[in-house]
C-alpha cells in the first residue's frame, strides 16, 4: 500500500527570506492527517535567500538531518561545531538534552535549497552530538546509497533513531528495487525529477508512505534524486 503526499498539497510558509514546504505539520502549519510517518516527524523543503538564514535557536530530543540540494549552508552550534554543508554532504545533529544552532546561507548571490529532516530518537536525554560526511556523486549514481543508520554501517553517518536513510541520483531509465524486511515501512521523498515508484508517478517534491510491502521499485523518468527512509 502506498499513500501519496503530493508536493502541491504540502503546507507552505513564505517569509521573504525563506520559502518552506512542509510535508508534515510544522510551526504554524497544522494538519492532523499529516503529523509524520512512523519515526519520521519533519521533512521541510527550504529555500533560503542569499545572506539570510535561521538565527540561533534551541532544540531538544530530536535527530536533525540537513541534506543540501543546491548552494551551501553554514552551520554553527553550541557544541562548538562550525561547517559548510554542500550538495553530496549529509549533516546530522542530535539535539538530545539540548543544543542551540544557526543555519545561514553564506552566499551573497545564490539561493540555498535543502531538505530539513527530523527523526524521533530511539531514546530521550541523549548527549548532544554532531556528524557530517561527504558521499561522492559517483557512489550515489544509479543506486540507493546508505547515508545514515543506527550503526554507521557502510561508512554512513550515525543516527540515534530506528531508521536507515538512503540517497540516490538516477538518469532516465535507471531502475532499482529496494527490499523491505518484515515489519518495516518506507517513506520516499523525491527531491527532483520524475520517477515511477511501485508503478505510481512521483514528481519533484512528492513523498509517499509505503506500508505492507516487501519491495520498493523505482524507475527514473528523467534525471532524478530521491531519498528513501527505511523505518520501524
Amino acid at each position: 500500500m502506498m499513500d501519496l503526499r503530493p508536493a502541491k498539497a504540502r503546507g507552505h510558509a513564505s517569509h521573504g527570506w525563506l520559502d518552506s514546504r512542509h510535508s508534515f505539520s510544522f510551526a504554524d502549519y497544522y494538519d492532523p492527517e499529516h503529523m509524520g510517518f512512523r519515526d519520521l516527524r519533519v521533512i521541510n523543503e527550504d529555500r533560503v535567500q542569499p545572506g539570510q538564514g535561521f538565527p540561533t535557536h534551541p532544540h531538544r530530543n530530536m535527530e536533525i538531518i540537513s541534506y543540501v540540494l543546491e548552494g551551501a549552508l553554514s552551520h554553527r552550534d553550541s557544541m562548538g561545531n562550525g561547517s559548510i554543508i554542500r550538495p553530496g554532504e549529509v549533516q546530522r545533529m542530535s539535539a538530545g538534552t539540548g543544543v542551540q544552532h544557526s543555519e545561514v546561507n553564506p552566499s551573497g548571490t545564490e539561493v540555498v535549497h535543502f531538505l530539513q529532516i527530523w527523526l524521533l530518537p530511539a531514546a530521550q536525554g541523549l548527549a548532544p552530538s554532531y556528524e557530517q560526511k561527504n558521499f561522492p556523486a559517483e557512489k550515489r549514481e544509479g543506486r540507493l546509497l546508505l547515508v545514515a543508520s543506527p550503526d554507521g554501517a557502510d561508512d554512513s553517518i550515525v543516527i540515534h533513531a530506528k531508521a536507515r536513510l538512503y540517497a540516490g541520483t538516477f538518469a532516465a531509465g535507471d531502475r532499482t528495487t529496494f527490499g523491505l524486511d518484515a515489519g518495516r515501512y518506507a517513506w520516499v521523498q523525491l527531491a527532483r525529477g520524475n520517477m515511477m515508484v511501485n508503478e505510481t508517478l512521483l514528481e519533484a517534491g512528492d513523498g509517499a508512505a509505503i506500508s505492507e510491502e516487501t519491495t520498493v521499485t523505482i524507475e527514473a523518468v528523467n534525471d532524478s534524486e530521491i531519498l528513501l527512509f527505511d523505518l520501524a
